[in-house]
């Protein structure tokens, strides 16, 4: 019987814990507080296409395979804990000038050309499937089939299944993972992973977040995740039970502090796109790290006899969530799934020597 440590607690952590330990493997996650970290504060978009650009075909491919395992995965959850994690399906990204209008249809283009589902919609489509959007809007792109989750929901879900599933936690933080005495080590520690790898090419980034209720008597919340660009500066509106989450700034630093500048463009750039925001209660601020890789890929698969890295995901850590299950668990029974390949660990270093 395998022992397998887990060192990191987060929606990619838990996720590979729990389904390791329905596999038969005795597992333990380490991680001090779980859950707590960038998977806390994301937005929960499962939304490869509408983040598509031409030339990125891997992280295409590969986001499109974890889309189409996220409705089983999320079935298999739902039969262990019950937990409804979906919160909207589709994306509609919009365009708010002739810039943007014009983005969208190269998206569209590329998209379609790689045989994924994707249509421009006119200004008055745009009105009858999401009303409260702003008169500002002047073009989108409809992507039917993406989804998204409510993250917090699916952390509390991935911890319980987990814990059922024979999971052990440790709260003592990992300094050297040679001092684990498992069998196999997975290192799903997001932003931290370099610290444990020397040379793994994994850099934090900091998003800040939003959280909006819905005060009674405002304007209702759009049905679909809302995406768009406002001078230059991406934004999204991704549906909750009772609000919004709206997201997300980026920049290269490493701290969690929430600034006054963040939040001012958050607020703003969401208005420009929906109005009546103003009219929604102010929940909560917060930041989180991104792992970024150079490549925008992941990392995934074996940097040692020992070790597995499942690690890197960027903005797209729930996205890629059941392709890395798959993935890891191949690996633990000596295997490999295809769908992977491009996110070899071993890649970048090879790159750069050859």
């Amino acid at each position: 019987m395998t022992t397998v440590a887990v060192v990191g607690g987060g929606v990619i952590g838990l996720s590979i814990a729990w389904r390791a330990a329905r596999a038969g493997h005795v597992v333990t996650v380490h991680d001090p507080d779980p859950g707590t970290g960038a998977s806390w504060v994301a937005g929960g978009m499962l939304a490869p296409l509408s983040e598509g650009w031409p030339g990125e075909d891997h992280v295409l491919s590969m986001g499109a395979a974890s889309l189409d395992r996220w409705p089983d995965f999320a079935s298999m959850l739902r039969a262990e804990t019950g937990a409804e994690v979906f919160t909207a399906e589709a994306s509609l990204t919009v365009a708010l000038d002739a810039a943007d209008a014009a983005d969208l249809r190269t998206v569209a283009e590329w998209v379609q050309a790689q045989g994924y589902e994707m249509r421009l919609t006119t200004r008055a489509e745009i009105r009858e499937l999401e009303p409260s959007l702003g008169p500002r809007v002047r073009l989108g792109l409809l992507a039917p089939t993406e989804l998204s989750v409510d993250n917090r929901a699916l952390v509390d879900a991935l911890r319980r299944a987990a814990a059922e599933a024979g999971v052990e936690f440790s709260p003592a933080a990992v300094h050297d993972l040679a001092d684990l005495p498992d069998d196999q080590v997975v290192l799903a520690a997001g932003a931290a992973s370099a610290r444990l790898w020397p040379g793994l090419p994994v850099r934090p980034v900091k998003g800040e977040i939003l959280r909006l209720r819905v005060r009674p008597g405002a304007t209702p919340p759009p049905h679909r995740t809302i995406r768009g660009s406002v001078h230059g500066r991406p934004a999204y509106l991704v549906p909750r039970r009772d609000g919004l989450v709206v997201g997300a700034t980026q920049y290269e630093a490493s701290d969690k502090q929430v600034t006054v500048a963040g939040v001012r463009d958050l607020i703003a750039d969401a208005e420009a796109i929906l109005p009546a925001l103003g009219e929604y209660e102010l929940l909560e601020a917060s930041a989180g790290l991104r792992p970024m890789t150079p490549d925008n890929l992941p990392l995934i698969g074996r940097v040692s006899d020992r070790v597995i890295a499942a690690t890197g995901h960027g903005r797209n850590g729930v996205l890629f969530t059941p392709l890395t299950v798959d993935a890891v668990l191949a690996e633990l029974g000596g295997d490999a799934i295809p769908e992977v390949r491009h996110a070899c660990p071993r890649r970048i270093t090879e790159a750069s020597m050859g």
